[in-house]
């Protein structure tokens, strides 16, 4: 009896490795400059895969549902909610988060405005306050319209009704978001 017992245990084991192993996927992509190549779980979300197994911490769990924006990195250019997208689908992307964006003594020009015009308070939104902001910058720079954009016809400028519009999804508890706008807008007209 013990031994029917060992083998049923055993195979039970075995099954439950097999189907593990058809739950986890090799993706590989570059983030930061750097290529990572990670066997992951089908189900990891970007965000867990930058803070838990490559541990870049500096973008942030918010809401987990895509609405608060703390998560906001730049996948091959454009702004995503990493919380809201699997890891796995971002085979060959590249991947920039806000340690991505500059370093101490080379800030990046959007981390030195969000210093220079208190862009921050309790600091938790700031990393995708400040990813958001670079791809917002880049949208209006390719005149991808939104929805106060007056004449898709002309150039979109970085004027703080389209800065406002643009930066809606990235919530500050605190409140800075005068501040912020005014750090967009610096970056975005240097003059």
């Amino acid at each position: 009896m013990e031994n029917s017992a060992q083998s049923a245990s055993h195979s039970d084991e075995v099954a439950v490795a097999r189907s593990m192993a058809k739950s986890k996927t090799r993706v590989s992509f570059t983030v930061n400059g750097n290529r990572h190549c990670l066997e992951l779980d089908n189900r990891t979300t970007l965000l867990d895969a930058l803070r838990e197994h490559l541990h870049l911490t500096g973008t942030k769990k918010g809401c987990d549902h895509g609405q608060c924006g703390a998560c906001t990195v730049i996948v091959d250019g454009e702004r995503i909610n990493s919380c809201l997208s699997l890891a796995v689908m971002h085979e060959g992307d590249e991947v920039t988060t806000v340690e991505g964006l500059g370093k101490p003594g080379a800030l990046h020009p959007m981390q030195d405005a969000f210093i220079k015009h208190d862009g921050f308070q309790c600091g938790y939104c700031t990393p995708g306050q400040i990813c958001s902001s670079v791809a917002v910058l880049d949208e209006i720079k390719n005149n991808i319209p939104s929805h106060v954009t007056a004449d898709i016809m002309v150039q979109t400028s970085a004027t703080p009704e389209e800065i406002r519009e643009r930066m809606s999804g990235n919530i500050c508890r605190c409140g800075a978001y005068s501040n912020i706008v005014d750090a967009i807008v610096e970056v975005a007209c240097p003059n």
